[in-house]
């Protein structure tokens, strides 16, 4: 199926309304991304141009940019949450997994989701076989947390022609791919159909600095205003909100303040829930109608 043929235009003017459970507003949900970046491979993202052109192998200063963020970088950014009171989902390449045992162990203690991210960080359109990929993702997550993904996140929300046919046949029943809507919706796939849960590229880390070059503190003003307009909107059927971290990028020492800021700022509301994307699709197909 073409993507324009997995769902109908359905405007969110005009639908039934969503209702939050105890009167809330709307959804803010936290997904930190951690991934395994082959030091072998061409690097996924670079923070330095190699001074003589080309694809150098190895390619150490931008591989190390990486794994900063996962030695240390990571660490930061837990315990703005842990300050903050957020349990986050944690967006995971299955091979990091095994790569950073003490990350796995880190949010397994604090009760976070463990959401499908590929194997390694490549484009699933690259991948030699990707229904293997995502088993051998979802056999990873399974052999560490004792239970399989429902959530899949393509690295660099990347899919081919089939991915949310694949997910769907696989068991997966969300996917976070689809950034177009402020509500949960449903993708049609050659079976039965997944549920795409609201993710975001303006509110993400990826985009805001390494392809805008935004100073750090664009983070903190880019997530209090969709936030407003979003707790606005949500006045008459609730919304959901996605926060996108990395911890190479957010968890950098000039940075980190800036992220904690935004997350403090929506706390203060107390009609706004901090949940995970299980939380947020249990909680759709229980309150949207003919479900």
């Amino acid at each position: 199926m073409r993507p324009s043929e997995r769902l109908a235009y359905d405007p969110i003017e005009g639908r039934p309304a969503l209702t939050l459970p105890g009167g809330g507003r709307m959804v803010v949900w936290v997904i930190v991304n951690v991934e395994t970046w082959s030091d072998t491979d061409p690097m996924p993202r670079t923070v330095l141009t190699p001074p003589a052109g080309g694809i150098p192998a190895p390619d150490v200063p931008n591989w190390a940019w990486h794994e900063y963020g996962n030695r240390v970088g990571f660490w930061r950014m837990l315990h703005a949450l842990d300050r903050q009171g957020v349990r986050a989902a944690l967006a995971v390449n299955g091979q990091a997994v095994e790569h950073y045992p003490q990350i796995t162990k880190a949010a397994l203690e604090r009760g976070w989701e463990f959401v499908g991210h590929g194997f390694t960080q490549k484009n699933m359109q690259k991948v030699a076989d990707e229904r293997a990929d995502i088993r051998a993702t979802t056999e990873a997550i399974e052999s560490a947390t004792g239970a399989r993904p429902r959530g899949w996140l393509g690295p660099g929300l990347t899919e081919t022609w089939e991915t949310p046919d694949i997910l769907a046949e696989e068991g997966y029943e969300y996917v976070c791919d689809w950034v177009l809507d402020d509500q949960p919706m449903e993708l049609a796939t050659r079976t039965t159909p997944i549920v795409n849960v609201p993710y975001t590229q303006e509110c993400n880390d990826v985009a805001m600095m390494l392809i805008q070059h935004h100073p750090a503190r664009e983070y903190y003003q880019r997530a209090i205003d969709q936030f407003d307009q979003l707790y606005a909107d949500s006045a008459d059927s609730a919304r959901v909100m996605a926060l996108v971290v990395h911890p190479y990028i957010m968890g950098a020492p000039h940075r980190l303040r800036y992220f904690e800021q935004a997350l403090h700022h929506i706390r203060a509301r107390r009609d706004v829930e901090f949940w995970t994307g299980e939380q947020i699709l249990d909680w759709y197909r229980a309150a949207s109608p003919g479900n």
